[in-house]
């Protein structure tokens, strides 16, 4: 029943912009840590923001000042913001969700950067960002 549907991926000119949207179902956003994350072939899947249940947010370093995580928990639903698009910004971006805080993983206080992949328990299929220069 828990279900992650992404949307909002599409092919854009080098200083576009995007909107990502992830509806969620089976779960609210009231308590739960959510993030993005992307792929890109023949790449390992790399966090680039997350976003805790109080609000608090992480970024990856490689999108400094260009991207930025939201949520409106009364529509279930994650956003991703990303302006300035580079080529190097292309790849499949999934939605992922887990039913605890951010802050309750052992990693959150270890280490400054976004948790590992394996930290989350659900995904959503994806949605394809291309970058053309």
């Amino acid at each position: 029943q828990v279900q992650l549907v992404e949307s909002g991926g599409d092919s854009v000119q080098a200083g576009g912009s995007l909107r990502l949207s992830c509806v969620a179902s089976g779960f609210t956003y009231s308590s739960v840590c959510m993030g993005w994350f992307r792929q890109a072939p023949g790449k390992e899947r790399e966090g680039v923001a997350v976003i805790d249940s109080d609000g608090s947010t992480r970024y990856a370093d490689s999108v400094p000042g260009r991207f930025t995580i939201s949520k409106d928990n009364a529509k279930n639903t994650l956003y991703l913001q990303m302006n300035s698009l580079k080529p190097e910004d292309s790849a499949v971006y999934y939605c992922a969700a887990n039913f605890r805080p951010c802050r309750h993983f052992s990693s959150w206080s270890i280490s400054s950067s976004i948790p590992s992949r394996y930290a989350f328990d659900y995904w959503g299929q994806g949605t394809q960002v291309t970058v053309s220069s």
